[in-house]
């Protein structure tokens, strides 16, 4: 019997989640199974993976094939390294303590590269908002001056009005005070 550790897809329409399985070649994809090891939701920026891997390793190392998406998600998790190092512990190459030593380094890289990855999506967002938030300003401003042009009159009638009102209130107070002038004498 051959066994393949492949994906098995669940969830709604256009928002598709997997679930990693252990199952026989020839049973449907959706189908029978031996044993779910874990799920693969692709939608999320960047995908999130759960994974039992020690039950993977287990798997990988009884025979089990993985697809090529499978293998790429054990890859990028760390099962295929931790397979190898356990392969050479079994054939008496490096001692356990070793393989347990290099896998948590090349864990501790791995979780390094993940959060500067993340780091610099946030960033981005951030300025993408920061620029459409400057883009929209500049706007607002462009649309509140014209508004504000439109109001106002011209510059050619508006110096006029107001001095033909200043020259009239100029001769009412002229007339007003010689009015005041000869009656006071």
């Amino acid at each position: 019997m051959a066994v393949k550790i492949r994906l098995a897809r669940r969830g709604r329409k256009k928002l598709a989640m997997y679930d990693i399985v252990v199952a026989d070649a020839r049973a449907p994809r959706d189908g029978r199974f031996i044993e779910k090891i874990g799920t693969f939701d692709p939608n999320s920026n960047p995908s999130t993976v759960v994974l039992q891997s020690e039950k993977a390793v287990d798997w990988l190392l009884k025979g089990a094939q993985p697809t090529d998406t499978a293998r790429s998600i054990l890859h990028h998790e760390g099962v295929l390294l931790r397979k190898h190092l356990q392969v050479g512990v079994i054939k008496g190459a490096i001692t356990q303590d070793v393989a347990d030593a290099r896998f948590e380094e090349w864990k501790q890289a791995k979780e390094g590269k993940v959060t500067s990855s993340t780091d610099a999506l946030t960033q981005k967002k951030e300025a993408e908002k920061q620029a459409k938030l400057d883009a929209e300003r500049k706007s607002n401003q462009a649309r509140a001056e014209a508004i504000i042009k439109k109001n106002t009159p011209p510059a050619d009638e508006a110096p006029e009005a107001p001095a033909e009102e200043a020259e009239d209130t100029a001769s009412a107070e002229g007339e007003a005070t010689e009015e005041e002038t000869p009656a006071a004498e």
